[in-house]
């Protein structure tokens, strides 16, 4: 049970994470299908930062969480690039973005791996020791460093979404940006701004879910679809930080379940094979959109390029 509940933390820090970045990318207009890439851009640095500086503890931490949200909000400028300043389509460039983040990764992780040992050229980068740097221990449960970030950046996005002048100019650049834009506000600007946090988060997402128990990562395969489930767990969750955090519970536990469900009798009695409880989270995943897209309350304006032109 102990196991299940750290699994089901840290996949939900990691769904809350992600999805809190799409938030504010859709919430700006833009919609980032990207998210997969980033978290793989991001899940690199971290990676590369744990296995090659000699820090430990809570400076170890702090420089992981720069580099990985530093990655993410470059990788995320391509978006910006592509469809602020070029007005291309959303969806093409973020399904870009997933595959050459992927392949990049992959072919850097094997460059560093080929230089230190040259006799196992792989896209496998270790960071076994470092990765108990960002461990709490609390009694006989061990909770990441990065689950605590993620429920303090729920806080500030809640904040900053509903109870500031940002948050309010960010979403009326969501809704009607024609009508923000006639009270002086930028809305390339604030769209830019959606953007790069959505590739902060989403980077710092990408180190998250790396540390999920796993001392090594091959990046060729990916973070296994957690930005697309992300991005479900943002439209259950109605596109609101506090609904977008109870949507990643229920997500993240559907994850763990597929890692300990044989720690359980009452499932092992089923005889279900393996695979079925790991396609869990993503059948549950179309169940629920399939009930909730049709109450969606996305932004009015999202994924259309802003024209001034057009009233």
């Amino acid at each position: 049970m102990i196991l299940l509940i750290q699994y089901t933390l840290v996949f939900a820090s990691v769904l809350m994470l992600v999805a809190l970045g799409g938030c504010f990318s859709e919430h700006s207009g833009v919609i980032n299908l990207g998210l997969e890439g980033i978290m793989v851009v991001g899940a690199l640095g971290g990676a590369l930062t744990m296995s090659s500086l000699p820090l430990s503890g809570f400076a170890m931490v702090i420089a992981v969480v720069l580099v990985s949200c530093l990655c993410g909000m470059l990788y995320s400028a391509l978006l910006g690039i592509a469809s602020i300043h070029f007005r291309a389509d959303q969806t093409l460039v973020g399904t870009a973005m997933n595959m050459m983040a992927v392949a990049g990764s992959a072919v850097i992780a094997s460059a560093v791996n080929i230089s230190k040992d040259p006799d196992r050229p792989s896209s496998i980068i270790h960071y076994s020791e470092a990765k108990e740097s960002v461990i709490i221990q609390a009694g006989s449960l061990r909770i990441s460093w990065f689950s605590v970030i993620a429920v303090i950046l729920l806080i500030v996005s809640f904040v900053l979404l509903y109870r500031t002048r940002f948050g309010l100019r960010l979403r009326a650049c969501g809704e009607h940006p024609q009508a923000a834009d006639s009270v002086g506000i930028n809305v390339a600007k604030m769209r830019w701004a959606g953007v790069l946090i959505s590739g902060f988060l989403g980077g710092l997402g990408g180190v998250t879910f790396i540390t999920a128990g796993v001392s090594e990562w091959m990046f060729e395969t990916g973070v296994s679809g957690f930005g697309f489930l992300a991005l479900a767990v943002m439209i259950f969750g109605q596109w609101k930080p506090l609904n977008i955090a109870l949507a990643a519970l229920l997500f993240g536990f559907f994850r763990a379940l597929s890692n300990v469900y044989s720690g359980f009798d009452i499932l092992t009695s089923l005889h279900l094979p393996g695979a079925v409880y790991n396609m869990m989270p993503y059948i549950i995943s179309l169940i629920v959109l399939i009930f909730s897209s049709k109450n969606s309350a996305a932004p009015k304006a999202e994924g259309i390029p802003y024209d001034k032109s057009m009233r």
